[in-house]
């Protein structure tokens, strides 16, 4: 039995992709998968399906998002992306999906980084959209025994030891550890959890995928995702040598706004639809629609990392004041009624403003991780056993991600990781996994000092730990800023008092050395001294390990188009 942690859109994909094939599947979660990260998705899903008459095609969208992620992913993961994204719209249409029409075809809108309409889009609700049809497409194969959901298990600590390397030599990402003694890898067993409900400690054991989402508790009150995505299981992944990949590598997105606790998220839909960034000039002069003057091909809609540094630009610009607005006044009654009529909502909810009457104040937030655990194109990590998809996991989308592209890659790579990990469930080295069903591990539960010392995290460290994050890693990076933020994550680290807070600081200082050792500017990561991009050394993938109690960090090539 397969053990799926995480009840997103890569979760669920990776259920129902086993419950089809007739296994049998563990789905864990902290809460139910109506409250996951993926319901707050609101712009849409790529596929070049070609009903807007552009002649558009796979090749076309492999195209824009290899470039898009300035050839950092692996081409073959992408090609199997791009080629499958059709019959993923179409599935989700014959789920229920309610994607916009035109007649009888799929109405497709403008994304940015991208020259044709290929967005599939349920208003400014596709998240919520697609996670409700594969929902109820997940309970029919639960009520078939074939689904077993836990939606209050919090996740504690992977289980793994020390086996013979007999039986993994297939395994495509190689295991290098220093520590490990010569002819053993570690070996993913199972899984810690917690039942928030009973207190009972379970363990679940066998083949895991991972679906975790990002890290946004390493930038608390950044990112426009949500606080219950802590990136702590990963970070667990981490210390217990498993490979990460890109970590420097951390979306902006250009218009988000500040709210309680994290960042509004602005859909890029808002410009797909005509909407126009513009700063005031300190002169009186008038309003400067900066990105319509220095990219007069796709204006508003250049990748996310090229507006997010043009907006830090004109921010600074001494001619100009200091707040960038997005203006959608020219947008059609039509586009807000029919379009854009939950973005609406919701700014005015939020930011008790009308976008349909006055520019909406945005600047960037941090919105994905293009960095995580490093997989191949099957989304095998280092760590036989242990699969990874959807955000936590680094793949498709190299130096910048695509609009539009996650909540594709999150549900085509949760099947895939599936169809992957079914191959190894009678595998000898998996020891029949121990009959993967729960099973009280032991004790069954922790006093509550030994609870806290797996599962607190300090609100002074959080804040603290954000602050020298965001420091080091802001829009623009320099090597003063970054050793500056390691002298100050080391102090922090060594006052670490739990287990996820240790752990914090060490993903924490494999991004910073990450960004520390890409000398060199590309996609989202841009070095003041090192502005340029250099494909003879750094068109690689950035490899972050834990070894011998210390932090390492190389680079590794990337596999060539098969």
């Amino acid at each position: 039995m397969i053990t799926i942690a995480g009840a997103g859109l890569a979760g669920l994909s990776a259920a129902l992709t086993c419950a089809e094939h007739g296994a049998e599947c563990v789905l864990l979660s902290v809460q139910p998968s109506e409250r996951a990260q993926s319901v707050l998705a609101e712009g849409g899903m790529n596929a070049a399906l070609n009903t807007m008459g552009e002649d558009d095609a796979p090749c076309f969208h492999y195209e824009d998002t290899m470039k898009g992620g300035v050839f950092l992913a692996d081409p073959n993961a992408v090609k199997g992306l791009t080629d499958a994204a059709p019959d993923i719209i179409r599935r989700l249409w014959s789920l229920g999906v309610p994607f916009q029409m035109k007649g009888d075809d799929l109405l497709l809108r403008p994304f940015g980084g991208q020259k044709k309409r290929r967005t599939a889009y349920a208003f400014s609700s596709t998240g919520k959209a697609v996670m409700n049809a594969l929902i109820d497409e997940v309970r029919k194969y639960e009520a078939a025994g074939l689904i077993h959901r836990y939606s209050s298990m919090e996740i504690l600590e992977p289980l793994t030891e020390e086996q013979d390397a007999s039986g993994t030599e297939a395994w495509s990402i190689p295991y290098t550890a220093e520590n490990h003694n010569p002819g053993k890898r570690r070996i993913l067993k199972g899984l810690l959890a917690r039942d928030t409900r009973s207190g009972e400690l379970v363990r679940f054991t066998g083949p895991l995928i991972l679906c975790t989402g990002g890290m946004n508790a390493l930038f608390s009150g950044m990112t426009t995702g949500s606080a219950s995505n802590t990136g702590d299981l990963t970070a667990a992944f981490f210390e217990q040598g498993v490979q990460l990949g890109n970590l420097e590598m951390l979306q902006y997105h250009p218009t988000t706004a500040a709210i309680c606790g994290k960042r509004l998220l602005v859909s890029e839909a808002a410009r797909g639809e005509g909407g126009r960034l513009f700063i005031k000039k300190k002169d009186g002069s008038g309003d400067w629609y900066f990105m319509e003057e220095k990219y007069p091909e796709l204006k508003n809609l250049m990748p996310r990392d090229v507006v997010s540094r043009e907006m830090f630009l004109a921010v600074h610009d001494p001619a100009c004041e200091d707040q960038v607005y997005l203006d959608m006044r020219g947008l059609k009654k039509e586009t807000w009624e029919g379009k854009l009529k939950d973005l609406r909502e919701e700014v005015i909810h939020y930011l008790k403003l009308d976008p349909a009457e006055d520019p909406v104040p945005v600047s960037p937030g941090i919105h994905f991780f293009m960095g995580g655990i490093l997989v191949d194109e099957h989304h095998r990590s280092s760590m036989p056993f242990l699969w990874a998809a959807g955000e936590c996991a680094c793949q498709y989308h190299g130096a910048n991600r695509l609009g539009g592209n996650s909540m594709l890659a999150a549900v085509y790579g949760g099947h895939i990781a599936c169809e992957d990990a079914l191959k190894y469930l009678d595998d000898e080295a998996s020891d029949a996994r121990e009959k993967q069903i729960s099973e009280q591990d032991g004790k069954n539960s922790f006093s509550p000092n030994e609870l806290h010392a797996w599962t607190r995290v300090r609100p002074v460290f959080e804040k603290k730990l954000t602050e020298i994050l965001a420091e080091g890693l802001g829009i623009y990076r320099d090597e003063n800023t970054l050793m500056h933020a390691l002298e100050r994550l080391e102090k922090l680290g060594s006052a670490a008092e739990t287990h996820p807070e240790r752990r914090r600081a060490m993903v924490g200082r494999a991004m910073l050395l990450s960004a520390l050792e890409r000398k060199e500017s590309r996609g989202a990561h841009s070095r003041t001294d090192f502005p340029e991009r250099n494909d003879d050394i750094y068109c690689r993938t950035t490899v972050s390990e834990y070894k011998e109690g210390r932090v390492e960090v190389c680079f590794r090539d990337i596999p060539a188009l098969r």
